[in-house]
């Protein structure tokens, strides 16, 4: 393994509405801590989620994600938004009533 691939992996994303999350930056090891040293410095919220990272490196840069992705990707938009206090709290599924 080339030591570029043993550092952290990192994937940037940007959402703007109404289109789909897309992959804006990506990259492993001196690259992947670059993008993380990035985040931090402008405030960007991050998620550690290495399984997402990894499934999201694949995408090509400044495309769209996928279909298959958005439920994870969404999860993860949620937390950032409700960790930096753009978003109210999670919504509760309602009970359903039994009579």
């Amino acid at each position: 393994m080339k030591d570029d691939q043993k550092g952290p992996l990192a994937v940037a994303l940007l959402y703007e509405k109404p289109r789909a999350p897309r992959v804006v930056a990506s990259g492993r090891g001196e690259i992947g801590q670059a993008i993380i040293d990035t985040a931090k410095a402008h405030g960007v919220p991050l998620e550690h989620n290495p399984a997402l990272a990894e499934a999201l490196s694949t995408i090509e840069l400044e495309s769209e994600i996928p279909p298959e992705l958005y439920k994870a990707v969404a999860t993860v938009i949620g937390f950032i938004l409700r960790a930096s206090g753009k978003a109210g709290p999670a919504r509760k599924r309602p009970r359903p009533v039994h009579r």
